[in-house]
C-alpha cells in the first residue's frame, strides 16, 4: 500500500463529509467506501454508504457550510491507518479535534471499516498512573 495513495483516499473521504450537495456527497463517499463499509463513532453506527451519507446529512444540517479538515498526517501499517481531524466552522471556528482509525480494503483502495473518537485523547495524571 502507497502512504501518498491512503492519504489521498482519506482526504476525498474528508472532502464527503465537507461537501454540501447530498448527491455529490453520496458519490465521494461511493468512491472511497468498500461495498460492505462501516462507519461507527460515539453517536453512530452505520452499517451502509446510504446511512453514513444520512448520517453526514443531519451533521451538516447542525452545521451549514461546516468544513472536515486532516490535520495530521496518516500514519499506516498492516491495512490500518489513524489520522487526526477537526471540524472548522463556517465562521472559521474550529472544534477539538478528532481522530480516526480506519480499516482498508485488501488492494488499499477503500475504506472499509471507519472508527471515529472525538476531541483530544485524555492523558494520565500520576493518580491515574
Amino acid at each position: 500500500m502507497n502512504s501518498a495513495a491512503v492519504a489521498a483516499l482519506v482526504d476525498r473521504y474528508c472532502l464527503a463529509w465537507s461537501e454540501p450537495d447530498p448527491a455529490r456527497r453520496r458519490a465521494l463517499l461511493a468512491e472511497v467506501l468498500a461495498p460492505a463499509a462501516t462507519y461507527t463513532d460515539p453517536r453512530v453506527h452505520a452499517d451502509s454508504l446510504e446511512a453514513l451519507a444520512a448520517h453526514i446529512d443531519r451533521v451538516l444540517a447542525q452545521r451549514p457550510g461546516a468544513r472536515v479538515r486532516r490535520t495530521s498526517g496518516v500514519d499506516l501499517h498492516h491495512g490500518v491507518a489513524r489520522f487526526a481531524w477537526h471540524v472548522v466552522q463556517a465562521d472559521g471556528t474550529a472544534l477539538p479535534e478528532g481522530l480516526d482509525v480506519v480499516w482498508l480494503t485488501d488492494d488499499g483502495a477503500r475504506l472499509a471499516r471507519i472508527l471515529g473518537f472525538f476531541g483530544p485523547l485524555r492523558r494520565l495524571s500520576d493518580s491515574d498512573a
